[in-house]
């Protein structure tokens, strides 16, 4: 910054006024025009300026800019919505499109709190941890603590990320993916890496994981990095430990901030936990934790919450999410179906018994077995495109596709698998029966058609879960005849992941829609906006995949409020029976007693033994190889790995429960962000007076939806608009969950934005505009008072200096109000405010108006001066206090001081008269 100007001080450039926004370079000036927007910031060079940059004073308002009592409240609220350089103790607020609920400011709490951000957050599927990471990522970036930051996160992610980001926290951040990376490295010079260029960055794990990139990423890494589905970095197979190698690289940078993100933190796996904790801080591993004096300080690092425990009495955050209803839907197969299973399972249990000892051939055989059982449950079309598979089986690849694992970055998680059975004639014959089965009646799509029927007809919008590729274009071909009427779109991994997105919310124009889906769409795309209920036509044979199709449609911001889950399935079906009998039962057990869905086991040899026990139990047959494989001592296994599960969730929950900050810290918080923000209530109040004033009211149809015409806007907002995304007629709502298809409109969403800033760049620039001016001065009687009194509307800026491990200078913005009487006396800000909402009783004629605008300005340059400065000053040290608030932490974490920049800048004034004089 140059010698001259300090942030916050107003200088005259370029024919306008500005104010001096803190600079990275002393030789220049960071300015934005003083009736303007965050968008229209310059930064200059002083000494390349044809006219010299000097010092400007924010003028009072004067007598030929008249506001009625309208415009004056309307300008009051532009102030404040237009403020995006939040004084309060969430520097953050200002920034984002959305209000965060109370329970989830506790981990952006738990960050402010410590010198060194290393988080685990193992907060429920859909209570909203990405959220809650976004609110930390804005608020460090926000504070000048962080100018960089990497999210690591599985490739399926990549793109929800990056829109998430984009659209809730106002932060640009590219996707770098196998298929991106060279792109965004093209033209950079050989000294920058791609994370030197762009300091946002959304990185898929499996590309970066990579033995020739992990170092080269470790040494150019952002000092803040966010690693979602933290889970899948720890385990036992090879692609988790080249995870795990990467993120124990990037931890040992001991100033780096680290926060992690699973839904499955533990779950019965001691050395997996031991080994996420190893991340936060060394200590934490290794069983290290058996002290109430070590758990106390893991407490401050570790929150996890079911959803019951946010939506209890003491959150009372029930109304932010919906009811949810389950159910099963048994359905009987044919009798050809079922030949065709038992044929099926009678040709597998042959190749697994001539397998002989050969321990390899062994293994191939089983997984190929389960991998073909598992595409004849799905469907006829799936166990033929099986059959037909004669690419050789990659045990470790069969493994990962029968039980549902997270794919590599290269894997299609839907494509079915091949058996690795050999081609003879048996198999030729099987896929001629398969395939002569696909073309005639399925029971399962007439289950299916029986289970919609209703919930359709109540108008529901469901989203079918199926396993296969195959399986799903079969559904939504059959469902397509059955209700042709209705919008069915089918998504599955065959499609680029901007065509699954673009293909979902194509849907949104219609009133009523089905999707059919593989489980590419189980992670990834939030649904909640346009469906409301799960069919699982398929059983997953892991339990966490149940809970994440759900959680797509049953999670934050589902405007429904109910949501409903489907499972489908056949007692009939030796393999649906096993895999509810051994697996998901199971799961559903623990779920009940401990609220958590844990987890496959990774015993996966137990798992598949027993899963084989069951099915040959069932079927009344094959004793024998049961005896010579010991299927039967792989079930006791199984549950035995089943009880240690569910007693370790116990005991984590027990034992790692968030204590540290409770309901009546968080509630004082979340309640001066809203009074920061405006409430929804204040939010719509401010949107209809505005359009109003510049004749576009909003119109509410018979259903009760709001519409903003923007097409109706004078031109330079519509064009400011369009720039934004925002034309023609929009559907939108102040209140959440919101309708379907409607924008969800807080502060910062572009409609209450734009009219704020073009509202308040009307009043302050003389230069008369196409948004007629509100006006800056104004009088008129009101019941309200009793003496002749005048109400002040107030720009106050600060310097908030931070002083910890990184030492920085922030400017921040607040509007406020003041009031005094005839006699100078000064009444509270809160006074204020409510005598600009009191009605005026009558209008006063010109003469009167002119007299008391005119004393009240003599007021305003003489005598209060002082007083505003003294509020100013009283201002700075709430503030303060905020900032010492939420940051009461351990020695080290940075302290905050704030100083007032005086002048403040005086918007409005104006005068009330009681009623009658």
């Amino acid at each position: 910054m140059t010698a001259m100007f300090a942030p916050g001080d107003l200088v005259y450039a370029r024919g306008r006024e500005w104010v001096a926004l803190p600079s990275r370079d002393d030789e220049t000036l960071c300015l934005r025009p003083l009736a303007g927007a965050e968008s229209d910031v310059q930064v200059i060079h002083p000494a390349l300026e044809r006219e010299p940059v000097r010092p400007a004073r924010f003028a009072l308002p004067t007598l030929e800019q008249i506001a009625t009592q309208d415009g004056a409240r309307l300008l009051t609220e532009a102030l404040r919505l237009s403020l995006r350089r939040g004084a309060g103790p969430f520097r953050s607020a200002a920034r984002l499109s959305f209000e965060p609920r109370a329970y989830q400011l506790v981990p952006l709490l738990m960050a402010l709190r410590l010198e060194v951000v290393r988080l685990l957050i193992a907060d429920d599927v859909g209570i909203g941890k990405t959220i809650e990471a976004g609110l930390i990522l804005r608020e460090l970036i926000d504070r000048g603590e962080a100018d960089r930051f990497a999210i690591l996160c599985p490739p399926h992610l990549v793109d929800q990320w990056v829109g998430e980001l984009n659209l809730k926290f106002d932060l640009d951040a590219v996707a770098v993916t196998a298929a991106s990376a060279a792109r965004l490295e093209r033209g950079l010079p050989a000294s920058q890496t791609l994370f030197d260029a762009h300091p946002y960055t959304v990185v898929s794990l499996d590309y970066i994981k990579a033995e020739r990139r992990r170092e080269s990423f470790a040494r150019s890494c952002p000092a803040l990095v966010v690693v979602d589905e933290a889970h899948a970095c720890v385990g036992t197979h090879q692609s988790r430990q080249q995870r795990f190698a990467l993120l124990k690289r990037l931890a040992e940078e001991t100033s780096r901030h680290l926060i992690l993100l699973t839904a499955t933190p533990h779950s019965g796996d001691e050395a997996a936990f031991d080994r996420l904790l190893s991340l936060l801080d060394k200590e934490f591993a290794n069983g290290s934790l058996e002290t109430e004096a070590s758990r106390m300080k893991l407490a401050r690092h570790f929150v996890q919450r079911r959803r019951i425990d946010v939506t209890g009495k003491d959150w009372g955050e029930d109304r932010a999410f919906p009811r949810h209803e389950s159910a099963e839907r048994p359905y009987e197969l044919t009798s050809a179906h079922l030949a065709f299973h038992d044929a099926v399972l009678d040709y597998c249990l042959g190749v697994v018994e001539g397998a002989g000892p050969n321990e390899n051939r062994r293994r191939l055989a089983f997984w190929g077995t389960l991998a073909l059982m598992r595409c004849v449950g799905s469907s006829p079309a799936a166990a033929a495109s099986a059959l037909r598979n004669r690419l050789a089986a990659d045990e470790d690849r069969l493994e990962g596709q029968v039980f549902d694992e997270d794919a590599d970055e290269s894997d299609a998680v839907d494509v079915e698998p091949t058996s690795g059975l050999e081609q003879d004639g048996p198999l030729a014959a099987l896929v001629a029966q398969a395939e002569h089965l696909a073309k005639t009646s399925d029971p399962k799509i007439e289950a299916i058609a029986k289970v919609l029927k209703p919930l359709i007809a109540e108008g529901a919008n469901p989203v079918v879960f199926c396993r296969f590729i195959a399986t799903a274009e079969h559904v939504a071909g059959a469902l397509r005849k059955r209700f042709p009427k209705l919008r069915i779109e089918a998504v599955t991994g065959e499609l680029t992941a901007e065509e699954r997105r673009n293909r979902v919310e194509s849907m949104g124009g219609n009133k009523q829609r089905l999707l059919v889906a593989t489980d590419c769409l189980s992670e990834g795309i939030n649904l909640q906006s346009l469906f409301d209920t799960v069919v699982h036509y398929d059983l997953s044979w892991n339990p966490t995949r149940h809970q994440q199709r759900e959680g797509r449609v049953n999670r934050f911001g589902q405007p429904a409020k109910l949501v409903r889950s489907v499972l489908l399935y056949s007692p009939q079906s030796s393999i649906d029976g096993a895999v509810l009998e051994v697996i998901l039962r199971k799961a559903e057990q623990i779920r009940k007693a401990t609220g958590v869905t844990v987890p496959l086991p990774d015993e996966r040899g137990a798992v598949t033994g027993a899963l084989m026990n069951a099915v040959l139990l069932r079927r009344g047959r094959g004793r024998q190889l049961t005896l010579d494989f010991d299927f039967a001592k792989d079930a006791k296994a199984v549950e035995t790995i089943w009880r240690d599960a569910e007693e370790g969730e116990r005991r984590s929950r027990a034992r790692f429960a968030q204590n540290t900050i409770r309901p009546e810290e968080v509630k004082p918080e979340w309640q001066r962000w809203r009074d920061l923000l405006g409430s929804p209530a204040e939010i719509r109040l401010f949107v209809e007076r505005a359009m109003s004033r510049l004749d576009a009211a909003l119109e509410i149809d018979r259903a009760g939806i709001v519409r903003a015409h923007i097409s109706a806007l004078p031109t330079t907002v519509k064009e400011r608009l369009l720039t934004r995304n925002l034309e023609g007629t929009v559907p939108i709502a102040f209140e959440e969950p919101a309708p379907s298809g409607s924008q969800m409109v807080p502060r910062s969403h572009p409609l209450p934005a734009t009219l704020a800033e073009m509202l308040l760049e009307g009043a302050l620039d003389p230069t008369p505009g196409s948004v007629a001016s509100l006006g800056r001065a104004g009088a008129w009687p009101c019941a309200a008072v009793k003496t002749v009194t005048t109400v002040a509307s107030l720009r106050l800026r600060y310097k908030l200096f931070s002083r910890g491990r990184r030492e920085s200078m922030l400017l921040a913005e607040e509007a406020a109000m003041i009031s005094w009487d005839a006699r100078g006396a000064m009444l509270g800000g809160d006074v204020a405010q409510q005598l600009l909402m009191e009605p005026a009783s009558s209008d006063l004629v010109p003469i009167a108006r002119q007299r008391l605008l005119t004393k009240a300005l003599e007021q305003a340059s003489s005598m209060l001066p002082e007083q505003i400065t003294a509020f100013a000053r009283e201002r700075a040290k709430i503030l303060g206090q905020d900032h010492a608030r939420v940051r009461a932490a351990a020695a080290g974490s940075a302290r905050v001081t704030v100083e007032p920049v005086l002048p403040a800048d005086v918007i409005g004034l104006y005068v009330l008269t009681p009623a009658g004089h």
